[in-house]
């Protein structure tokens, strides 16, 4: 199976990015699923259904969540009507946050695909315990056997977490990927059970900027501890980052794994997939 997961869309920027990309990845890159992680795709701060709807009409079949699930209270209600958007699954029952931190799939040709959201503890909001989280969802739904490919979005702002987190899980998902920070990492890898594993799959945002921010508001933050105003994203031309993961079908883990960078300031890479032959 080919999967495309593809890092934090920010803003109107990230959005129109994706759009412009996405429907010619699809078929260069023969993409069974792809996986995109939306929760800055409302301004910056959330999601609303008016930009999940476009992105879904870009071509996500999934869209993952995190610390900016619910800035946009539509989301609360949105998502119980929308089983494509996951927001973290290591919520504390207690909470009783809406929707589903895991969903299963069905890709092309039957095949079924596991997405699991969660959200670390490192530095950010003190959810429950993202490692027991998934571990019961490993056990529940066991790669191989009730899931063909498992996808794990960890949005968590420190690296040794997202590291940890890859090691936990190998051998039982098909790929471990980093969100939140927006910038991507040059560690794509297969560890030694056969999990893929990026530790930050970047951004879909305008890098002109501080993490897909207009510049003068971080700027004036750093420089002088007083804050100006609201966070806005900037709007500039996106790049379009992700992960590409092929996986084996007989055992659901990874046999290939390349970054995905298209569009804008970075240097663009996408990989080459030989055509299939015909008989």
């Amino acid at each position: 199976m080919n999967i495309a997961f593809f890092g934090d869309v920010v803003g109107r920027a990230g959005r129109e990015g994706l759009a412009a990309h996405l429907p010619r990845l699809r078929p260069r890159l023969a993409l069974d699923f792809v996986i995109v992680n939306a929760e800055n795709a409302a301004a910056g701060f959330g999601i609303t259904e008016a930009t999940a709807k476009e992105l879904f009409e870009a071509g996500a079949d999934c869209l993952t969540l995190g610390n900016h699930s619910w800035d946009q209270k539509e989301a609360l209600t949105y998502i119980v009507r929308e089983p494509r958007l996951i927001r973290p699954l290591n919520y504390p029952p207690m909470s009783k946050a809406p929707g589903r931190g895991a969903q299963l799939f069905e890709a092309s040709g039957g095949r079924r695909i596991l997405v699991i959201n969660l959200l670390g503890r490192v530095n950010m909001d003190a959810l429950d315990d993202p490692f027991a989280a998934v571990d019961r969802e490993l056990l529940a739904c066991p790669l191989g056997e009730a899931a063909d490919a498992i996808v794990i979005d960890l949005h968590a702002e420190a690296t040794s977490e997202k590291m940890a987190m890859g090691h936990f899980c190998d051998g039982r998902a098909s790929l471990v990927v980093g969100t939140h920070t927006h910038v991507p990492t040059a560690d794509a890898q297969i560890l030694d059970g056969g999990t893929a594993y990026q530790t930050d799959a970047g951004a879909c945002a305008d890098y002109d900027s501080v993490i897909g921010n207009q510049k003068e508001e971080p700027l004036r933050r750093f420089t002088t501890r007083i804050s100006g105003g609201r966070y806005k994203p900037a709007e500039g031309p996106a790049t379009v980052c992700g992960v590409f993961v092929e996986t084996d079908d007989a055992t659901g883990l990874a046999r290939r794994v390349e970054p995905i960078r298209l569009g804008g300031r970075l240097a663009p890479h996408v990989p080459l997939i030989q055509a299939k032959e015909t008989v």
